[in-house]
C-alpha cells in the first residue's frame, strides 16, 4: 500500500519520493516475506488458484504467487498506485488500480486473498475487510497481516546508551503524528476477532518481528529520510538530531527492531 492515508493525504506517500519507497519496499520484502511465504504455503496455494493481491506495492509477492499458481492459475494485484507491479505484469499476473477501501471487488471467486500492511492504513478498513471477504469462492482463504506498534514500540529495544535514546525518541515522535492522524496503533492484534467478525472460520493468528537485521536499518532510514520535514515541523527533532541519528543507524552498530507483525488467516464457509 502507497501510505498512511488519513484526511489529509497519506503520510507516507511513495508516488514523489521513489528513492525511499524503493528501499522501503525492499526492506519490508527482506523483512516479512519469509512469513508471509510461510502462511501461504500452509494455506496450500498452489497450481491453478486464483489469487489477489491487495494493496501489492512491491513485487514480491505477486511474483511468489505467479511462480506458485502456475500458467494455469490467476494473480490479480491492486494498488492505487501500480507503476511498480509493471515488471510482472504479464500471465498470470494482473495489475489493476483499484483502491480497496472506496471500490467493490474487481471480481469474486477468489481462492486466496492477502494483504500486508494493507487495513490499517485504510479510513473505511471495515468496508475493505468486507470486500476482500466477498471476493473469495465458497471455501477461500483470507490472509491478512498489519503491525501492531503498541505491541512493541521501541526502536531499539535494548535502550543502554544516548544512540539508542535517540532512536527511541524519535520512533515516540512518529508514533505520535500517526496517532494524530488518526493511526491505530494496536490494530494488528484486533485482526482474529475481525475475521471471526466477518463470517470467517477456523480462524488463527500468529506474530513476528525481527531484531538486528540489516533491513531494519534500511527501512528505518528511508522512513526518517521521508517524514523529517514533518518530526522537525513537529518540534520532534531537529535536523542535527535527525542527522545524527541517520549516521547512528548507517554505522550497523544498533540493534534495530521492528513493530511485530500480526498474521491473521480463515477461510469462508
Amino acid at each position: 500500500m502507497n501510505g498512511i492515508m488519513r484526511a489529509d493525504g497519506y503520510f507516507l506517500d511513495n508516488r514523489n519520493r521513489q528513492a525511499e519507497a524503493t528501499d522501503r519496499f525492499d526492506a519490508s520484502a527482506a523483512l516479512f516475506d519469509p512469513t508471509t511465504f510461510r502462511h501461504l504455503q500452509s494455506l496450500g496455494v498452489g497450481a491453478g488458484w486464483r489469487c489477489w493481491e491487495v494493496g501489492a506495492g512491491g513485487t514480491s509477492v505477486v511474483s511468489w504467487l505467479a511462480k506458485t499458481v502456475g500458467r494455469t492459475g490467476r494473480v490479480l494485484a491492486t494498488d492505487i498506485d501500480i507503476s511498480r507491479l509493471t515488471p510482472v505484469a504479464r500471465p498470470p499476473v494482473e495489475a489493476r488500480l483499484h483502491d480497496v477501501g472506496a471500490e467493490e471487488p474487481p471480481v469474486e471467486g477468489f481462492d486466496l486473498v492477502h494483504a500486508r500492511m494493507v487495513l490499517a492504513h485504510v479510513p473505511d478498513w471495515p468496508r475493505a475487510l468486507r470486500s476482500m471477504v466477498k471476493a473469495l469462492r465458497p471455501g477461500g482463504r483470507l490472509l491478512v497481516e498489519d503491525a501492531d506498534p503498541a505491541l512493541q514500540p521501541l526502536l531499539c529495544p535494548d535502550e543502554y546508551g544516548p544512540e539508542q535514546q535517540l532512536a527511541n525518541r524519535l520512533r515516540n515522535g512518529l508514533r505520535q503524528l500517526n496517532l494524530h492522524r488518526g493511526a491505530d496503533p494496536a490494530y494488528g492484534r484486533k485482526l482474529p476477532r475481525m475475521l471471526r467478525e466477518a463470517g470467517l472460520r477456523h480462524v488463527q493468528a500468529d506474530a513476528y518481528f525481527p531484531i538486528t537485521s540489516p533491513a531494519c536499518a534500511v527501512q528505518e532510514s528511508a522512513v526518517i529520510r521521508k517524514v523529517r520535514d514533518r518530526l522537525v515541523a513537529a518540534g520532534v527533532a531537529s535536523d542535527r538530531d535527525i542527522d545524527r541519528h541517520l549516521a547512528n543507524v548507517a554505522s550497523g552498530a544498533m540493534d534495530l527492531a521492528t513493530a511485530p507483525m500480526i498474521s491473521a488467516w480463515g477461510r469462508t464457509v
